[in-house]
Parts: structure tokens; C-alpha cells; sequence
């Protein structure tokens, strides 16, 4: 089992940037592709980006693309979305969340395993 607990979360304008950090607990967090979701108010929970086990296999929605960047640490069993030129509409409760190794990345919430209780994400226009 993982337990996931997310920060970095905050209040920013547009353009800004932030990192989001996921630290996991456990000795197994390399046997986990990794994901980071959001949920806007009313909305469903959409994936944000996706990194494999190893790091060297990543997806990113298409509303991030060339703005927010995905990466993990095994060594300190921590994933961290980078986020810059942030805006209005990137306000979201934003989630991590892992999923047991596969040869995809999954890019629906459903697929994933274990989650963290959310880090609030408000970027004023």
C-alpha cells in the first residue's frame, strides 16, 4: 500500500509559477507510474499529466502542454508537477495519485490505485 500526501498548493496570479510535490510512504514507490489529476468545483476529475516508473515515459493533457512539467525522485519516492504560466483556468484541487506499474500510462482517474487528499491550486486573473 502507498500513502501519498501532496503540498505546495497556493494563491497566485496569472503567469506565475509553482511546484506541486507528492512525497509516498513505503519502500515500492519505483513500482508505481504516477499521477497528477485536478477537480475544478462541479467538474470531474481530469488528469493533468502521467510519468512512468523510471520517469523516462510522461503524458501531459493538452491544456498543459509546454507549461507544466512532470517529474519524479525515486531516490526520495517524491513526483512533483512544475507549473508555469499559470492560469485563471488552472484553479483546481489538484490530486496525485499512483497506479501499480504497467506497460501504459493510464490517463483515467478510475485506473489509479491510491490518492492524496488534494492541494488547493487558485491562480487570479
Amino acid at each position: 500500500q502507498v500513502q501519498l500526501v501532496e503540498s505546495g498548493g497556493g494563491l497566485l496570479q496569472a503567469g506565475g509559477s509553482l511546484r506541486l510535490s507528492c512525497a509516498a510512504s513505503g519502500r515500492t514507490f519505483s513500482s508505481y507510474n504516477m499521477g497528477w489529476f485536478r477537480q475544478a468545483p462541479g467538474m470531474e476529475r481530469d488528469i493533468v499529466a502521467a510519468i512512468n516508473w523510471n520517469g523516462r515515459i510522461t503524458y501531459y493533457a493538452d491544456s498543459v502542454k509546454g507549461r507544466f512539467t512532470i517529474s519524479r525522485d525515486n531516490a526520495k519516492n517524491t513526483v512533483y508537477l512544475q507549473m508555469n504560466s499559470l492560469k485563471s483556468e488552472d484553479t483546481a484541487v489538484y490530486y496525485c495519485a499512483a497506479t501499480r506499474m504497467s506497460g501504459s500510462l493510464y490517463t483515467t482517474a478510475a485506473r489509479y490505485d491510491y490518492w492524496g487528499q488534494g492541494t488547493q491550486v487558485t491562480v487570479s486573473s
